[in-house]
Parts: structure tokens; C-alpha cells; sequence
């Protein structure tokens, strides 16, 4: 871990004394490379990586999704999960009270969403420092970041926090690059531009596919603006987790009412504090948002629609995926459904296997 270590500040102490100019990208997109590669090797298991995720830190997956409180210590994370769940994290007022992975069961809308208490992040995380490895490891695993921040820290905590996440390839709130690259057996590189590029050329692409050694392989840049970093994400892409993350401002009493305002508007923002019970509520309701799940009603033929019970299904979920949640062997007898809801054209109307469902349609599955 010792020798990554060196080798990443020794590119990232290249990269600071390298002047950015037109002369210079070439070299610069090469290191980018290079460090992306070392940040990952960080990361891996075995001599030199981060090993096992360590004692707490390996929770099984459970319920319908997965939430990550990410921030740094004493922000609320502990006081957060023990409001909006039944587990008791430890709390203090001292820094690291959290020293492993605490998990917790959110109960909402009839979804069961897990929600993991992190041990704070400090600066540095993405070497290695503190138990930053297995924090970023977990979060990596977990489908929405609820980073809570400090509103009386708020600018340094969070440029910290999204550098740090991004260092180990956690991309937050952005889609994947727009670029098609396919490896292939033979026949050398083929590197094509929808449009003509803004930052990139074909010798920088070629250098740097060359020193990723994919030396038979097929390039596509579908967006103009594309970057050496989008090309490497698109590269690493098995390394890379593009995640929606909610920003949770706490103690927002210690702050005046006119930055709180400002802070309320700022995109993909929460307010509340913790102490005082203010806002948790509304930081729940914004979290079941942006996990993007939907509940699907079954209805047995000649039998009213149970809605005590909802089935949890993901954003642009198919008749498939309702029929696995029910059984797994269901598909097999597949004949068509019946859909009741905001999906349906009509109701109720006849579908197959493919058709996307819409939060609270009502399905009847009939079989042959």
C-alpha cells in the first residue's frame, strides 16, 4: 500500500508542476491514466490494497435498496439514522464515535430501505488514511449518498467529501460519458468522432488506449465535449459508480435564515436539524425521490387489488422484473398481464414481458 501511495503523489506532484497547455495535454492525459489505474490497485484486495473491508464494514445487502450516510465525524450522521430508523448508533460529541458500518432498516411508502451509518470520512480517505478505504468501499455498494454536511462548514466539508469520492471513482449525480468503445480481437485501433472535438484529438486517444493496452478495440465519441477523464471512466468503467446523492445540510439553527435560504435552493439539497427535529421528515420524503423506486399493486383475478402490501420495483422496471419479484419461475408460465394505472394506454390494458410499469399501477399476472 506503502509503494501505491508514493506512486500516486508522485504523479499527482508531476501533474501540479506540469504548465496546462497545448504542448503538454498529451503527457498530462497519460498520467491521468496512470493514476486512475494506482487509485484503483489502492482499493483492491490483496498486498497493497485495501484488503477486506474490515470488521463491520461487511453488510449483507437487504431490503428493497441501500442508503449511504457519507460525512465527515460529529456532523449527525448517528443522530440522523437513530430518528428515521429503530437502531440506536452510538452519538457523542466527540470525533469517530462511529468506528464501523451500522446498519439500520428505513421503514417507508411499504419499502424496507437499508440505510448504512459510515464511519466519518476524513481527508485523505482515498489513500488510505483513517478507515476511509472501507467507507468508500461500502458507500460504492449503496444506491443513493446521503452526504451530511455541517451548514456552518458547508463549502470546504463538501469539496473535500466530492474530492475524495471521486479520487476512487464514485461519480455523483452525473450519467456515464457518451462514448462506445468495444474491445476486439484484432484489427487495431478505429477511433471515430460523431463530431468534430473540443478538447480531445485522435493521437491523445490513441496514446492513451495504447497505454491502457487496448490495442484492438473500436472508439466512438458521441458527445463534442468529451474528456480525457470521460475516456478513462468509459475505460475503468467495471471501477467506476455513478450514484445520486442528496447533500443534507445539519444544524441549520447555527445559521441565519437568510444563508438558509440560499443553502434550501441549491440543487439536489436538504435542510434540517437534527437536535432541534427540524426538517428530518422532508429529508426522508427527498431521500424516497431520489432512490427512484416504485410500488407496484398485485390483483388476482375477480379479487380486489391488495394495497396493504406493495412490491418494491425499481425506476422503469418491466413486467419482467414484477414477475421476478413475485417468482422467479413465473416468466416461464407468462402469458400476458393485465396494467391498471398510469402506465396503461387504457385500462385495464393487455401487456407483455416488456411493458414499463409506473409507480402504484395495479398488475394481474395471468398465466398459461
Amino acid at each position: 500500500m506503502v509503494n501505491i501511495t508514493e506512486k500516486i503523489k508522485e504523479i499527482e506532484s508531476e501533474m501540479a508542476r506540469t504548465q496546462k497547455n497545448k504542448a503538454t495535454e498529451h503527457h498530462l492525459g497519460l498520467l491521468k491514466g496512470k493514476l486512475a489505474r494506482l487509485r484503483v490497485q489502492l482499493l483492491e484486495p490483496g498486498p497493497g490494497g485495501a484488503g477486506s473491508a474490515g470488521t463491520g464494514f461487511d453488510v449483507s445487502k437487504a431490503g428493497d435498496a441501500r442508503m449511504a450516510l457519507v460525512g465527515f465525524p460529529s456532523v449527525g450522521k448517528s443522530t440522523f439514522l437513530s430518528k428515521i430508523t429503530k437502531t440506536k448508533s452510538s452519538v457523542a460529541a466527540y470525533a469517530f464515535t462511529t468506528l464501523t458500518a451500522i446498519p439500520g432498516v428505513l421503514e417507508y411508502q411499504g419499502a424496507e430501505i437499508q440505510v448504512l451509518d459510515l464511519p466519518g470520512i476524513i481527508e485523505g480517505a482515498s489513500e488510505g488514511k483513517g478507515r476511509g478505504r472501507q467507507v468508500i468501499s461500502a458507500a460504492k455498494t449503496s444506491d443513493l449518498i446521503v452526504m451530511i454536511l455541517d451548514a456552518t462548514k458547508r463549502a470546504e466539508q463538501r469539496a473535500l467529501l466530492e474530492s475524495e469520492l471521486e479520487a476512487v471513482g464514485i461519480r455523483l449525480n452525473r450519467e456515464s460519458p457518451n462514448i462506445y468503445l468495444k474491445a476486439k480481437k484484432a484489427g487495431g485501433m478505429k477511433i471515430s468522432f460523431a463530431s468534430p472535438p473540443n478538447i480531445l484529438d485522435e493521437k491523445m486517444v490513441y496514446n492513451i488506449l495504447k497505454d491502457y493496452k487496448m490495442l484492438n478495440c473500436e472508439v466512438l465519441f458521441r458527445d463534442e465535449n468529451a474528456t480525457v477523464d470521460d475516456l478513462i471512466d468509459v475505460i475503468m468503467k467495471d471501477h467506476r459508480k455513478y450514484i445520486r446523492c442528496l447533500y443534507v445540510y445539519n444544524k441549520i439553527d447555527s445559521v441565519s435564515v437568510e444563508f438558509l435560504d440560499k443553502l434550501a435552493r441549491e440543487p439536489h439539497t436538504a435542510v434540517m436539524s437534527c437536535e432541534m427535529d427540524l426538517g428530518v421528515q422532508d429529508v426522508v420524503d427527498k431521500c424516497w425521490d431520489y432512490l427512484q423506486l416504485n410500488r407496484i399493486y398485485t390483483k388476482r383475478k375477480g379479487i380486489a387489488p391488495d394495497f396493504s402490501e406493495a412490491l418494491i420495483v425499481r425506476k422503469d422496471a418491466t413486467i419482467e422484473d414484477v414477475c421476478d419479484q413475485i417468482h422467479r419461475t413465473l416468466k416461464e408460465h407468462f402469458r400476458y398481464a393485465l396494467v391498471w394505472g398510469a402506465s396503461a394506454r387504457h385500462v385495464p390494458q393487455r401487456v407483455g414481458l416488456t411493458h414499463t410499469v409506473a409507480d402504484e399501477d395495479v398488475v394481474s399476472i395471468v398465466s398459461k
